[in-house]
C-alpha cells in the first residue's frame, strides 16, 4: 500500500518520536547503573571480613561496567536508526515502524570497545584504579 508524502511525514514524527523515547530511557538505564555501581563497590568495600574479601568489590564494578557498555551500545544503534528515519522516511516505507536497532549491529562499535570509550573508562576506570589501590593497602597492611 502507497503512503502519500504527508502521511510518511507523519510516519517520520511519530517514529522519531518513540525513538527519541528509547533513547532517553536507554541514557536513565546507564544512569542509574553508575549509581548502583558506586554503591555496591562502596557497600562491599564497607563490609568486614577477611582481608581477601576486599577483592569481591571488583565484581559488582565490571559486571555494572559492562551493563553500562551494553545500554550505551544500544542506545548507539538506536542513534543510527534514527538517523536512517530521517533520511530515508520520505523516500521509502521500508521498515516502517519497524524499531528492531539491531540491523545496524555490525554498523557500531563492540561492547568490549565501547567499555573502554573515553567516558565509561574515565568513570569506571577511576573507580577501578581507587579500588585497587584500596585493595592493595588493606592487603599489604
Amino acid at each position: 500500500m502507497e503512503h502519500t508524502k504527508e502521511e510518511l511525514k507523519e510516519f517520520m514524527i511519530k517514529e522519531i518520536e518513540i525513538i527519541q523515547d528509547i533513547i532517553k530511557r536507554m541514557a536513565f538505564n546507564s544512569f542509574m547503573i553508575k549509581g548502583w555501581a558506586v554503591t555496591l563497590v562502596a557497600v562491599t568495600l564497607l563490609l568486614r571480613g577477611t582481608r581477601y574479601q576486599v577483592l569481591i568489590a571488583f565484581i559488582p564494578l565490571i559486571v555494572f561496567w559492562h551493563l553500562d557498555a551494553y545500554f550505551l551500545w544500544q542506545e548507539r544503534l538506536y542513534r543510527r536508526l534514527y538517523n536512517w528515519v530521517v533520511s530515508n522516511r520520505l523516500k521509502t516505507e521500508d521498515f516502517l515502524f519497524d524499531m528492531n536497532a539491531y540491523r545496524f549491529k555490525d554498523e557500531e562499535q563492540s561492547k568490549l570497545r565501547i567499555m573502554f570509550s573515553t567516558t565509561l573508562f574515565w568513570f569506571y576506570g577511576s573507580i577501578f584504579l581507587l579500588t585497587l589501590i584500596y585493595a592493595v593497602i588493606v592487603l599489604i597492611l
